[in-house]
């Protein structure tokens, strides 16, 4: 199982917007993230710098190369792109991060 985590940044104010736009997460993306391979996925908020933590597992043999192509993904982009920092294509800014330690 893959782990991927990266960073992204949630402009200030919209905590409330972002926490009440996943409650409601689109079926359609549940959907399309687990075709893909995304068995788990977690996305964590630090207050103080409002960057978002992104945690997410992949099931071996799996690849999210093709996922910002499909239209599902591409509108949630654009829902999500007037409360945090997103690219000239909609997609979130995000930073990877590299895994110094797991206790497995």
């Amino acid at each position: 199982m893959q782990r991927i985590a990266f960073k992204m940044k949630l402009f200030a104010g919209f905590e409330a917007e972002y926490k009440r736009r996943h409650d409601e997460i689109w079926p359609e993306l549940k959907q399309l993230l687990k075709q893909n391979g995304i068995v788990d996925y977690s996305i964590f908020w630090d207050q103080t710098t409002n960057d978002l933590f992104a945690l997410m597992k992949l099931a071996p043999g799996k690849k999210m190369d093709n996922l910002a192509l499909h239209p599902v993904m591409q509108k949630w982009w654009s829902y999500m792109r007037d409360i945090m920092e997103t690219n000239a294509d909609h997609s979130p800014v995000t930073v990877p991060l590299t895994e110094l330690f797991h206790l497995g």
